[in-house]
């Protein structure tokens, strides 16, 4: 069975994450700076069968996407097309980034260790996942 894939796409850094590949857990796989992404996911796709990727989506608390929108859309459309055969989807990632921090704390992350923004990337990731995963049980 083939793995889904979640991004939660930055400006300098982006968190991945995968489901195992019976697509029922969603876990942290990689911090990648952004501008090698194409080239992870494309080596990655390669090794591993991946079936959906889904992209957070910033928005603003009243909904209209956010200022990382035009950082995001472009790359979206580029992934499409390098990728045709794997289908890509949005999801909201609004309160991620709380939640991952929310998420270290309750899993007794030292202090020291929560300020490893590469980390809340991927757990960020694993988040947006996790919640699209249950967004179509």
């Amino acid at each position: 069975m083939a793995r889904i894939l979640a991004i939660d796409y930055g400006a300098k850094r982006t968190g991945i994450a995968v489901t195992d590949p019976l697509g029922i857990i969603a876990q942290p796989l990689e911090t990648v700076a952004t501008a090698e992404l194409m080239t992870f996911l494309k080596q990655y796709t390669q090794k591993e069968s991946v079936e959906q990727i889904v992209v957070g989506l910033p928005k603003q608390m009243d909904g209209s996407a956010s200022e990382n929108f035009a950082r995001i859309e472009p790359f979206v459309n580029r992934l499409r097309k390098e990728l045709p055969t794997i289908p890509v989807e949005y999801y909201d990632e609004r309160f991620t980034s709380v939640l991952a921090h929310r998420a270290m704390i309750d899993g007794g992350v030292r202090k020291m260790d929560r300020r490893d923004k590469a980390m809340v990337d991927r757990i960020s990731a694993a988040i947006i996942l996790q919640g699209w995963m249950d967004s179509k049980k």
